[in-house]
C-alpha cells in the first residue's frame, strides 16, 4: 500500500518479497551516524518473522531511492493475549527513524492506521526519546538503559572499576573457568544455562531456533559466550557488535556458581571483547532503577539512559500482559517449580505471543 505525501515522498507499507529486496538500502540507512547499535537494522525482521513466524512490515518513506524514513513493525497473534503490532519484539530498543520530526509523523501516521486495519489492542514503539504524535496518548517509563562508555586500553578499562568488582573477576579467574567464544556450535551450552535460569525467573523461554536465527543473520557481529566449569556450561550470553556500540540483549548465569564469580568473569570478557573489537559503547540492556539487575550494571561503570516505549491504545491498558503485572504472580510461581526440559517445550509458543 501506497500514500502519497506532497509530490514527490511516498509512504509504502512493505511486506514479503518487496520487504526482503529492500532490507539492503534500509539497512543502510539505518547504519548512518557514528553509533549505531546492530537492533538498529531493520533485517531483524527477517529473524522475527522465521524464528517467530510473526508477520513483519516496514513502513518506509521513500522519494524515488531514497529513503526518508522507516518504521519496522511486528504483527504478534496469540490465542492467550490477543493481538499487537510492536516495533520490535525481543529487542530493547527500534521504533521509528526518520530525517526529521515531520517524516516521523507522517511514519507513525501509517502504523495507526495499520494498527486499525489489523484490530490490534494496542502498538507499542520501542523508544529511547518520546516521538511527538497525538495518537501516542500512553507510554511506559519505568525501564531505563544502562550504558558504559568505553576506553581505548584496557588497562584503563580494569583501572576503572572499583576494587570489589575487581576482587571478584580475580576470584573467577581463579575459579578454574573456561571461557570461550563461538557461534552455533556453542547454542546447546548457551541454551542450557538459558533456558534453565528463565525457568527459574519464572519466565517463558525463547526457543533456541532464535538465536540460531541471529547468528545465521550476523555471522559477523553476533556470537556467543559461554563459561564452563569442569566441562559444564554456566554461563553464556549473546553478545551484538554494532558500529561503535555492543549490546548484551540475553546474558545468564546458574545460580549455585554466583559464588565462584562465573558471571563477573564472563561479563569482564564481554567488556573486554567489545573494547578490543574498537567499540566505544557498551550496552547492558534495560532494567528497572534500584533494581538487582540495576545494581549489577551500576558497579560496572555503566550509567542509565532513557527508555520511552510509547502506546496507540485501541482496546484495554498496556500493563494487562506486562510480566511484572501483579496478576502473573501466582503464575510465575507455579512456572518456577516445572521441570526445564517442559518449559523448553510450552515456553517459546507462549512467549512469542507476548508483546
Amino acid at each position: 500500500m501506497i500514500t502519497t505525501i506532497g509530490t514527490t515522498v511516498r509512504i509504502r507499507t512493505l511486506q514479503g518479497r518487496e520487504l526482503i529486496d529492500r532490507l539492503p538500502q534500509l539497512d543502510e540507512y539505518a547504519r548512518r551516524g557514528p553509533q549505531v547499535p546492530l537492533s538498529r537494522l531493520p533485517s531483524w525482521l527477517t529473524v522475527l518473522a522465521q524464528a517467530l513466524r510473526h508477520n513483519v512490515y516496514c513502513i518506509e518513506a521513500v522519494e524515488g531511492h531514497q529513503t526518508w524514513g522507516f518504521l519496522p513493525l511486528a504483527y504478534i497473534r496469540s490465542l492467550l493475549f490477543g493481538r499487537f503490532l510492536v516495533s520490535l519484539p525481543y529487542l530493547n530498543g527500534a521504533g521509528v527513524l526518520a530525517d526529521d520530526s515531520a517524516m516521523a509523523c507522517r511514519l507513525l501516521d501509517r502504523a495507526v492506521s495499520l494498527a486499525d486495519e489489523l484490530k490490534v489492542r494496542f502498538l507499542e514503539l520501542r523508544h529511547e526519546q518520546p516521538v511527538g504524535h497525538p495518537a501516542l496518548t500512553e507510554r511506559m517509563t519505568t525501564k531505563i538503559q544502562m550504558r558504559l562508555p568505553l576506553p581505548t586500553q584496557v588497562d584503563q578499562l580494569w583501572n576503572g572499576l572499583s576494587g570489589k568488582v575487581r576482587n571478584q573477576v580475580r576470584k573467577g579467574q581463579k575459579s578454574d573457568l573456561e571461557v570461550v567464544w563461538g557461534g552455533e556450535e556453542l547454542l546447546a551450552d548457551f541454551y542450557r544455562v538459558f533456558s534453565r535460569n528463565m525457568r527459574d525467573l519464572g519466565t517463558p523461554v525463547y526457543s533456541s531456533g532464535l538465536f540460531a536465527r541471529v547468528l545465521q543473520q550476523f555471522p559477523k557481529r553476533a556470537e556467543l559466550c559461554v563459561v564452563r566449569a569442569q566441562g559444564r556450561p554456566v554461563a553464556g550470553a549473546l553478545l551484538l557488535h554494532g558500529w561503535g556500540v555492543t549490546e548484551v540483549p540475553s546474558a545468564s548465569c546458574l545460580r549455585e556458581y554466583n559464588g565462584c564469580c562465573a558471571n563477573m568473569l564472563m561479563y569482564w570478557h564481554l567488556l573486554e571483547r567489545a573494547l578490543q573489537g574498537g567499540q566505544s559503547v557498551f550496552d547492558f540492556g534495560r532494567c528497572t532503577v534500584d533494581s538487582n539487575m540495576f545494581r549489577f550494571k551500576k558497579q560496572w561503570g555503566a550509567e542509565p539512559a532513557p527508555s520511552t516505549w510509547q502506546y496507540y491504545v485501541r482496546q484495554g491498558g498496556i500493563a494487562a500482559v506486562r510480566p511484572d503485572n501483579p496478576r502473573y504472580g501466582r503464575i510465575i510461581r507455579i512456572w518456577q517449580r516445572l521441570p526445564v526440559f517442559l518449559t523448553r517445550l510450552i515456553g517459546p509458543p507462549i512467549v512469542r505471543g507476548i508483546p
